[in-house]
């Protein structure tokens, strides 16, 4: 995890979102729904086979000391887990850790690839399956593979994930510089983000970048100061 303070986190999105207008923030993303699904997952599994659970948690230990390519040293181990349990919540978070390990190395072929493993997971958790095809949506569009990833967030359909499946889309639209398909699903979760008085600065920045001021009755004035300064 970054050693930045939120402050200084967010000081910087500000900064790149002013240089680069319509840029994607899409890692932001990334990192925040591995960390839900982690948390997610946890809460979820509490009753699960402990045997399928302990070796999840190794998976995971071993990821955090490898050293070199920690994807191919795993992938193994991952696909066993896969194999012995594939509609498991354990198999889900296995290749949602694998996928990230790709990721981490700008490996989007193969975070797509360990993704669409459990993309069909019947897992009687619909939840887990979102947070798959959110990732598997990002991975795809990673690969510039537009069209693909806004199918795959057809199938984001539970109330809890629509507003982050439509910035998502947002980010997709802005990739293929269709700005306004892209105003229309950012406002779409800002709505209702706003709605759930849920965290929402980093969408309120990709609105400004493609130049919607939204109001936020939380704060007083947008983020970034869209007022250009006169010269003396």
């Amino acid at each position: 995890m970054s050693a930045l303070s939120d402050e200084a986190q967010l000081d910087s999105l500000k900064s790149f979102a002013k240089k680069y207008g319509s840029a994607i923030v899409s890692g932001i993303l990334i990192a925040l729904i591995a960390f839900f699904g982690w948390e997610y997952w946890q809460k979820k599994t509490l009753a699960e086979s402990q045997m399928q659970t302990a070796k999840v948690q190794q998976l995971m230990d071993d990821a955090q000391t490898a050293t070199g390519d920690a994807f191919t040293q795993l992938s193994a181990t991952a696909d066993k887990i896969v194999k012995e349990a594939p509609d498991s919540p354990q198999a889900i978070q296995t290749q949602l850790l694998m996928a990230k390990l790709a990721y981490d190395k700008a490996d989007y072929a193969n975070a797509e690839k360990a993704l669409k493993k459990v993309e069909n997971s019947k897992v009687d958790d619909a939840g887990l399956i979102q947070l798959v095809k959110l990732r598997l949506a990002y991975a795809q569009l990673a690969q510039k593979k537009y069209d693909e990833a806004l199918k795959t967030l057809e199938a984001v359909k539970e109330p809890a994930f629509t507003a982050t499946a439509d910035e998502a889309r947002g980010d997709i639209y802005v990739a293929k510089n269709d700005i306004e398909n892209a105003k229309k699903v950012y406002q779409s979760a800002w709505d209702a983000l706003v709605e759930r008085q849920e965290e929402r600065q980093i969408l309120q920045i990709k609105l400004e970048s493609v130049g919607v001021l939204v109001d936020d009755p939380e704060i007083e004035r947008p983020i970034i100061d869209t007022q250009v300064e006169a010269t003396e």
